[in-house]
């Protein structure tokens, strides 16, 4: 069966993407951006090795005896490029690099698990109708009204000890995050429905699995790509507001949240400390930000007139 759903052949559809990808300078930035700071944490123990450093071990030979760095820069040197914790003494570039793997880790882990939950629930709401629809719909209105962090809190507070933390972060962020993309897959499903092909599919006698399979569901690949793109930010920050609240990855695992939460009482003393996590995670949620809007633009120019 010929599944004909866009006007140009998708080799050439995905070219006309790139090429307007392309031309959008902050989208490419982002893009560039978002791939160096994966690299850095991926590449976390490699940078930290090639600095002779790693963010567990101590070193009290660089605070004062009240804690505070010594040096300039919060002890910023060529043993230290980023200078050091105060109290630790340990590494603050370690600590960044490194931090950068629990963070982006729980972004990308728990944006997949909203998409697969939001396109799951949202597809075949919009889909079969009925009973099903009104349901996932009210369900879905339930889980976006509730209060989301307070019962992130609760449930990483009284999670058994033998659960690895940071799963259980990405699983509880990723929960309360799919209910605004199944809205949109939904409202799409509904669209794609009554759209010619799907509607010739039916008559040639597809079943609904693979109508859903084959015919919807590539079809909303680029509304959940954009979606799941600028999905990222939020569950980052989701897990730097859990990680600065005591309730996310356990010390010493190097986190952002919690790294700017602890710095948050030195910054008189030591703004460094505050300075280079809090500009990572600035980095990384705008990165993904941008990329997210430029694929938008990209899938559709028409968006784009629209904005101007």
């Amino acid at each position: 069966m010929t599944e004909i759903a866009f006007s140009d052949p998708p080799a050439v559809a995905r070219a006309q993407v790139w090429r307007r990808l392309r031309r959008d300078r902050w989208a490419v930035g982002g893009g560039l951006t978002a791939a160096l700071l994966i690299t850095a944490a991926v590449a976390a123990p490699l940078l930290t090795g090639l600095a002779g450093t790693d963010p567990y071990t101590y070193d009290l030979d660089a605070v004062s005896g009240g804690g505070v760095p010594l040096g300039t820069g919060g002890g910023m040197g060529g043993d230290h490029w980023f200078g050091v914790e105060p109290m630790t003494g340990r590494d603050l570039f370690a600590i960044v690099v490194h931090g950068a793997r629990v963070s982006l880790l729980v972004g990308v882990g728990a944006t997949l698990v909203a998409v697969l939950l939001g396109v799951a629930i949202g597809a075949t709401a919009g889909f079969a109708g009925g009973l099903w629809d009104a349901l996932a719909s009210r369900t879905t209105d339930v889980v976006f009204g509730f209060p989301s962090l307070i019962f992130m809190i609760a449930l990483s507070a009284v999670a058994p000890p033998e659960l690895p933390r940071l799963l259980i972060v990405v699983l509880v962020v990723g929960f309360f995050g799919w209910p605004p993309i199944a809205r949109v897959v939904r409202a799409q499903t509904i669209a794609l429905r009554h759209r010619t092909f799907v509607v010739a599919a039916v008559a040639l006698g597809a079943k609904p699995h693979q109508v859903l399979w084959r015919h919807i569901l590539p079809n909303l690949l680029p509304t959940v790509l954009v979606f799941g793109t600028m999905l990222i930010p939020s569950m980052i920050g989701m897990e730097a507001a859990l990680s600065f609240l005591g309730v996310g990855v356990p010390p010493p695992t190097p986190s952002w949240g919690r790294t700017i939460g602890d710095a948050i009482s030195w910054v008189q003393l030591d703004p460094m400390y505050l300075l280079f996590p809090g500009t990572a995670l600035f980095a990384a949620t705008l990165s993904f930000n941008l990329l997210g809007d430029g694929l938008r633009d990209a899938l559709d120019p028409k968006l784009r007139e629209l904005h101007r």
